[in-house]
């Protein structure tokens, strides 16, 4: 371009300068260090017309020429504000994506930096405010949830937990007391059967007994002619002494007794009186021999009564030195001593025939119940001689006891299967040998 500009000067220079000597000269560029004379060349000649037309076709070429060079100029330099404007905006983007400005993130899902913007920034920027505004919504959602549970766990209990544990204290309270009223109510109504179940038994065996007597004939021939039976094991058979004794510092026991149980007798007889039911009691269980207890301590006594035939016993005591003698069929089969000395027999009790008591006047258990039959037991509260003793077990003489005596209307019986019947004792026991 430069060197069409050139040109373009010399053949104007050589226009306006030089005369019209009808040649034609030709303008070349030479070094600067070459030579200053501008050296011609003659071109041929040529008529006016013809140098004209040549002229004027150069000066449009060369017109020509300078607007595409212009055009091309104008085109490069679009280009080139265009580059820089895109630079601008890599460079704009580059700093807020280092400064954290949301705004140039649609310029992020670009790889190529020199490419085209984003036709429609705007609707990134309002998907972005979107975006925030349902993540705020969302922290303020989570941040009430933490309130309520917080709430829940802090001031609920705090505010509530006494009213709670008052009002269960309350519930407890009445549930326990509803508890102990059906406790007292079952104890009542269970008292209230067994005392009629024992009136009822009472009275059917008192009718039992008088349909015996009459079936045979009439009453008792004397009033210390009858027995106890009490067939089997249990915790419900026994009898009952209506009367109970005195305060005692000596006693003899004497009764008639008839047994084959095995292993052990049970308990023929027991004195049970408030806070010691083992107050005076004559026990065989198991394989032991027959005990005598006196306020829970114990003596064993050498007597042999399970072959199945009646047989006459006597226990006598005294507190003095805690002696005791053992008498069978009249002989002195065993003496002691030390069996609860010094200590008197409290009155008020309760005696049990055929079982040995727990509680005062209860709680039987069936292992140490009497299997067999009784008749005059007797109570002294003194200690009998041995010619006493031996003349009642010959059925040479009877004698009653001072303190319990042996009749009818001294003895209830309880539990179906346990009777009263008439007993001719001296006749029976002949009838033994």
């Amino acid at each position: 371009m430069f060197l069409l500009l050139c040109g373009f000067l010399c053949l104007c220079a050589l226009g306006s300068g030089q005369p019209d000597d009808g040649k034609r000269y030709i303008c070349r560029v030479i070094p600067i260090s070459g030579d200053a004379s501008c050296p011609v060349t003659l071109l041929p000649d040529l008529n006016v017309g013809g140098q004209e037309e040549e002229l004027r076709n150069t000066v449009m070429q060369l017109r020509e020429t300078i607007v595409q060079q212009k055009e091309t100029i104008s085109k490069q330099q679009s280009s080139i504000n265009e580059l820089t404007t895109k630079l601008s905006l890599c460079a704009s983007a580059t700093n807020d994506r280092k400064y954290g400005n949301k705004g140039a993130s649609w310029g992020k899902d670009k790889q190529n930096t020199m490419g085209d913007v984003p036709t429609d920034p705007n609707d990134s920027i309002d998907s972005l405010g979107k975006t925030m505004q349902g993540l705020k919504e969302r922290l303020e959602n989570l941040e009430q949830q933490q309130m309520r549970a917080n709430i829940s766990r802090t001031a609920f209990p705090s505010e509530l937990r006494d009213l709670l544990q008052r009002r269960l204290g309350e519930l407890e309270k009445q549930l326990l007391k509803k508890v102990s009223n059906l406790e007292e109510e079952k104890s009542l109504l269970t008292n209230t059967t067994a005392a009629y179940r024992l009136k009822t038994e009472s009275t059917l065996n008192a009718l039992v007994e008088r349909i015996n007597e009459l079936e045979k004939g009439g009453d008792f021939k004397s009033s210390e002619q009858f027995k106890l039976s009490f067939p089997q094991r249990t915790n419900y058979l026994y009898g009952r002494i209506t009367k109970s004794l005195p305060e005692m510092y000596a006693f003899t026991l004497c009764m008639w007794i008839k047994s084959s149980a095995s292993p052990g007798i049970g308990t023929p007889f027991s004195y049970g009186v408030p806070g010691q039911a083992n107050e005076i009691v004559l026990i065989e269980w198991g394989n032991n021999p027959i005990e005598l207890l006196i306020n829970d301590k114990v003596a064993q006594l050498p007597l042999e009564v399970r072959d199945g035939k009646w047989h006459h016993i006597c226990i006598s005591w005294t507190t003095r030195d805690g002696q005791w003698d053992a008498y069978q069929d009249g002989e002195k089969v065993g003496t002691g001593d030390n069996l609860a000395a010094w200590h008197p027999i409290k009155p008020g009790g309760v005696i049990i025939l055929g079982q040995e008591q727990d509680v005062v006047g209860g709680r039987f258990d069936a292992g140490q119940a009497f299997v067999g039959e009784l008749s005059q037991v007797n109570i002294w509260d003194r200690v009998l001689k041995p010619m006493e003793i031996q003349s009642i077990a010959n059925c040479s003489t009877y004698v009653s006891g001072n303190v319990i005596s042996w009749l009818p209307s001294n003895v209830e019986v309880f539990g179906r299967g346990a009777f009263k019947r008439p007993l001719e004792m001296c006749q029976e026991r002949l009838s033994n040998f």
